[in-house]
């Protein structure tokens, strides 16, 4: 040990070798760790989202028919099966309104967005990973418009925002360690009040299904 102190060069070769074992077992790390470990996941997707409850217009039965939107999401880890995620529609989901007594009467903006917890079940590296999740929702409401059609032509349509619980459940497929495709369902619970003129007429139990797919990139 004496002689290994004394001498730089063979301590600089002892160094060395010690620090190329080192990087040769570095891949070889990252290699093994795959999926697993890594704190970050951003989802680009299309989704589908259809009303699931009815509504009320100055007496009369409304509904609020489904459309299709780009989504996009971001996940932050805490662990493998513990995540963080914020999720929204890129652009609106357009609905257009119809009553029993009148027929269509206009077409309506909602662009929800959402943060909440999900556990994903199973290891990080398994190729399926199933995963379930709870959290917040607002959709923001725009674009109300009478389509010059209905009784109320002549008069502004307004809608609140729809704020509440929503629920998750989706699953990951896993095809490197860091690509995997989604699909996943979203229960959004929370209403609206609707109003003509500023004045309440109605209110719509919009609570959407959402059901999407997307492609995600993990680091």
């Amino acid at each position: 040990m004496q002689a290994i102190r004394s001498n730089p060069r063979i301590l600089a070769l002892a160094l060395g070798s010690l620090l190329a074992g080192g990087m040769a077992a570095a891949p070889a790390f990252a290699q093994d760790a795959g999926a697993a470990g890594k704190r970050f996941a951003v989802v680009g997707g299309y989704a589908h989202q259809e009303p699931t409850g009815d509504g009320t217009v100055a007496g009369s039965q409304a509904e609020f028919a489904g459309s299709g939107a780009p989504t996009l999401g971001l996940s932050y880890y805490l662990n493998d099966n513990v995540a963080i995620e914020g999720w929204g529609a890129a652009t609106k989901f357009d609905h257009r309104v119809t009553t029993a007594a009148d027929g269509k009467i206009g077409t309506v903006g909602s662009q929800p967005w959402a943060l909440s917890g999900q556990y994903h079940f199973r290891d990080g590296n398994a190729t399926v990973r199933p995963f379930v999740g709870l959290g917040y929702f607002q959709s923001n409401i725009s674009d109300e418009d009478q389509d010059n059609v209905g009784p109320y032509v002549d008069n502004h349509i307004g809608m609140s925002t729809p704020k509440g619980a929503m629920a998750t459940v989706g699953v990951d497929l896993n095809f490197t360690p860091h690509v995997f495709a989604r699909a996943d369902a979203r229960y959004l619970h929370g209403g609206s009040d609707i109003a003509v003129d500023g004045a309440k007429v109605g209110e719509a139990d919009l609570n959407p299904v959402v059901i999407g797919v997307g492609v995600g990139a993990r680091f």
